[in-house]
Order: structure tokens, then sequence, then C-alpha cells
């Protein structure tokens, strides 16, 4: 279990890296997949956050437990479903993400411990340890770079068998579920790893076969007015359902829908001041 810090647009979290281990403050994403950290020799990474935490930077050469991952290692072939093209004996495994807003990161994979705290009951934890491999960041682009709300790397939690979650479960380490649980206007909350005892919480059915966590999304209301949209405008084929991404901001809607929502909400608010921005 991390406890979350909400600044600005960001979610992030303190999470704990290799032996000896050290923390890192990494923004939690369920609309990715794989833990990236900058590290040592990194170019263009920040070296300076104005969320006023002092950043770090991973150094595989200072933990007894990192090792590299090469590109004939399970791990990638599976990451990237077969071989990558030029592949020959003890060439790292690389990464490359870009994200919606543009930004990028790319570097290495490597193998080291993780240090976190496992949900064991209602309002119970216990320090917990695993291996797994993330990302090694060598380059960073876009917002990443710059030091307006620099963290030191990513938590992807998505879905896929790169994600941190699931490399835990695989392992045995925690069962395969989460909560990201929210605080107030203020921003923080929890994000609990591991099983789920609370008797209280409502659940929602998730989009099978779909690459991110996707809900199905009913109806929208504005002010307690439901929007008449048509019924198969959140059912467009495999592309089925919402999805909800921990790591955006910004909701983006079909235009039939943000069209609607806009026109109640100016009907409902005359008086509302409204401009665009770029």
């Amino acid at each position: 279990m991390v406890y979350l810090i909400h600044w600005f647009s960001l979610y992030f979290a303190k999470i704990g890296l290799g032996h000896p281990s050290k923390d890192y403050y990494v923004q939690v994403d369920t609309g990715s997949d794989i833990l990236w950290v900058n590290c040592i020799g990194c170019d263009k990474c920040p070296t300076k956050s104005d969320l006023g935490i002092k950043l770090t930077l991973y150094d595989p050469a200072s933990s007894v437990s990192a090792a590299r991952v090469y590109c004939e290692d399970d791990f990638c072939t599976s990451t990237y479903n077969g071989m990558l093209p030029g592949c020959k004996k003890d060439l790292p495994c690389q990464y490359n993400v870009v994200y919606g807003d543009g930004s990028s990161t790319a570097g290495y994979f490597v193998r080291d411990t993780v240090q976190f705290e496992r949900v064991t009951g209602n309002h119970q934890t216990a320090l917990s340890n695993g291996t797994i491999t993330f990302g090694c960041g060598a380059q960073q682009s876009g917002g990443l770079g710059t030091s307006g709300e620099a963290l030191d790397g990513i938590l992807g939690f998505g879905q896929a068998n790169s994600s941190m979650i699931s490399q835990l479960a695989s392992a045995g380490k925690v069962k395969r579920a989460f909560a990201h649980c929210l605080d107030n206007v203020n921003g923080g909350g929890i994000f609990a790893i591991g099983e789920l005892v609370s008797p209280k919480v409502n659940t929602t059915p998730m989009v099978p076969n779909q690459a991110h966590y996707n809900v199905y999304m009913k109806e929208i209301e504005v002010g307690g007015t439901v929007l008449e949209l048509p019924t198969d405008v959140f059912d467009s084929g495999d592309r089925r359902g919402t999805i909800i991404d921990s790591g955006t901001t910004l909701a983006y809607l079909p235009e039939v829908v943000y069209d609607s929502m806009m026109n109640e909400i100016r009907s409902q608010q005359p008086g509302l001041s409204l401009h665009t921005v770029e």
C-alpha cells in the first residue's frame, strides 16, 4: 500500500527499489504498463522538481540485487511477442514508451527488488518485497524532461504481464487486485495492492478483451438532468467502454457527447464564462 500525494495534476507515490533500498517518487498511472525510473547517465532527465521533492537517479551498480535484462530473455521476448530485430547475445532489452501528451521515455530493462506494503486485512498492511523487471530511463523528452512536475518515474499499473502488479501476482506475492482510493478535493489518498476486504465496496463490470481498464458508460447527468444520447455512443465495436486512467487529467469525450454536455451546462449556468485552452 502506498500513500498518494496529489500535486497539480499528478497522483504520485513513494516506492523502494534495490538493495539496499532507496526511495523513488513515481506517478501512479493505470493507463500504461511498465514501471520505469530515471537512471544514472540519463540524457535530458530533470535534476530538480518544483514539487518540492528530492529526485533520485537509480544506479544498478549500487544495488547488489540488480541485474540487466537481455533481448533474448523470456521477459523481453514475451513483452514484444518475439525476438527484437538485431537481437544477439548480451544486447540489453530496450524499451520506448510514448504517452498521450507526446512525452516519451526510452531506456533498457533491469531486474531488481521492489519494496511495498501489502494489504492483509481491513486497515492492515505488512511490509513485503519482490523481484520485478522495470525500465531504467536513459532518455526523456517532452514534459518528462522538465522540472515543473518532475518525478523519478512512472508506475504503470496496466493489465499487461510487464506491469508491476502482474509480475508480483505471477510470483505469488500479491493477488491481482488493487484499489485507487482518492481522498478529498485536496487530493491524496491510498493506492492499495493486494486483497480488497472492505464490505462496502461497490463494483462495476469491466469490458472484456480490452488493453486498458474499460468500464461500461451508461449515462451522463448534468445537475440531475440525464443527457439524451444515442444508445450506441459508448459501444463502438472493439473500442467499447470508457478508459479509467489515473495518469490523465482531462476527460476525453466523443463529439456528440461533448456538445450535448456543454449545451446542458450552458442552459443550467447561462452566466458561465467559457474559454478555449490551446
